[in-house]
């Protein structure tokens, strides 16, 4: 059975998707519809539509908590993989490769079985070195990833 967090943002991708790419959302209205929280609400805001995954959120106050998601296009998968590549410029976590990766997939960029490999060569797992240095390793090899997908 899928987990609340899993429904509202697939209600959301939805939403999207009939507004061509672009939504407002009350916070508070969100919340009612679903009988949880706003904290639950904001909990899927900031962990499932995040600029890795190809979203932008823009907060307004007031009013109930106003919030406008836009799904950002990209005319192709070079454009998608330009932009990704020159926003990494800091050591990656583990959840922000796996985010990236889900991008990738959800964009059509990679198949499944592709996106599952580089999230193995990407797993905190994976990588022999410690904590700092490991972001910073899984920085190089995502960029490295990326590089040979544009080159592909």
């Amino acid at each position: 059975m899928p987990r609340l967090s899993d429904i509202i943002e697939e209600f959301i991708k939805q939403l999207i998707e009939k507004k061509d790419g672009e939504v407002e959302i009350q916070r508070n209205e969100l919340a009612n519809f679903f009988n949880c929280a706003p904290s639950q609400i904001n909990y899927v805001l900031s962990t499932r539509f995040t600029i890795e995954r190809g979203y932008y959120i823009e907060s307004k106050r007031g009013g109930g908590g106003s919030i406008r998601i836009v799904k950002v296009k990209f005319e192709n998968s070079s454009n998608l993989l330009e932009n990704i590549l020159n926003n990494i410029s800091s050591p990656v976590s583990q959840h922000q490769a796996n985010e990236i990766v889900e991008c990738l997939l959800e964009n059509g960029v990679i198949s499944k079985r592709e996106a599952n490999i580089m999230k193995a060569a990407l797993n905190d797992k994976t990588l022999p070195v410690n904590q700092p240095l490991k972001d910073s390793l899984r920085m190089l090899i995502l960029k490295a990833m990326i590089i040979s997908l544009m080159n592909g």
